[in-house]
């Protein structure tokens, strides 16, 4: 597939590290041949991550075009699905699960702490970069709540202001030089 699938205007599709087309090729490999574009959420993942967490059209383009399908298709699963983003986000994204379970649980408590402690509100970043606050209609673990997600991959259950401050002073910490 060439980039002219790309819409009118948009800049040729970025090209994909040798090391990136080598993650792809491992996922595309769990797949039979021609089902290849199967492999287009652990791809979108991987560009994501090498991106600094985030996709920009091109990257989507590449993606695309490595996998020999519509950049359409590509667009419609990064923006159906939360974990993908289109816009550059904090180093640390911390998604809380605000659905009925975790907000009887007290979600609507853990938000407003992070909000007061990181100084900015649901969907915002900090001025630093460094976090990104977001929520999550549901993160599956509904008996541990309330829950969040952070960075994609690290639940957190049974969350307090507590253990709230001890996760954002360790995440900082991390960053210290």
């Amino acid at each position: 597939m060439s980039n002219e699938a790309s819409p009118a205007g948009a800049a040729p599709a970025a090209p994909l590290s040798p090391a990136i087309r080598a993650e792809i090729d491992a996922w595309v490999a769990k797949y039979p041949p021609e089902w290849k574009r199967s492999a287009v959420m652990a791809a979108l993942m991987i560009v994501q991550d090498a991106n600094g967490g985030w996709l920009t059209p091109a990257l989507m383009d590449a993606v695309a075009d490595y996998l020999e399908m519509p950049p359409i298709a590509v667009y419609e699963v990064a923006s159906f699905y939360s974990m993908y983003e289109t816009k550059p986000v904090g180093r640390h994204k911390i998604c809380v699960c605000t659905n009925v379970s975790c907000l009887v649980c007290g979600s609507g408590r853990i938000v407003e702490h992070l909000e007061k402690r990181l100084g900015i509100g649901l969907g915002e970043t900090t001025p630093d970069g460094l976090f990104t606050l977001q929520q999550s209609e549901c993160l599956g673990a509904c008996a541990d709540s309330p829950v969040m997600l952070v960075n994609d991959r690290t639940m957190c259950s049974f969350m307090s202001p507590e253990k709230l401050d001890q996760l954002v002073d360790a995440l900082r910490a991390a960053e210290a030089p």
